[in-house]
């Protein structure tokens, strides 16, 4: 599965993938952007960014430090008026949401 990315501005689009990319989930040697935890990037015209993402579980230990982390390294990119982090668990998050590099990296493949 890959994320829906909505907008206007693909060049910031990639930036923030590219941010969202440097953001792991300490107990799992994998980006989350390759770990399918992000489920959409929607970037407005006036370049108000919403992002919304998952976590492996529910009661996964980084769920009040994760999200606001990738929030917060999100409004540092130049060009991003705002950065709002919507956390969600529908669908849940599977194993098979991951990309082949993740999958690999983990060993399920």
């Amino acid at each position: 599965m890959s994320a829906i990315i909505n907008t206007t501005n693909p060049e910031l689009a990639q930036k923030v993938i590219e941010v969202i990319k440097t953001c792991y989930d300490p107990e799992i040697p994998v980006d989350i952007w390759e770990l399918g935890l992000i489920y959409e990037i929607n970037l407005d015209p006036e370049n108000n960014l919403n992002v919304k993402m998952t976590l492996t579980s529910p009661s996964c230990p980084v769920a009040e430090t994760l999200p606001p982390e990738v929030e917060q390294k999100l409004r540092e990119i130049e060009g991003i008026k705002s950065a709002k982090i919507e956390l969600t668990f529908y669908p849940p998050w599977v194993k098979e949401m991951m990309s082949e590099v993740a999958q690999v990296e983990l060993g399920f493949m």
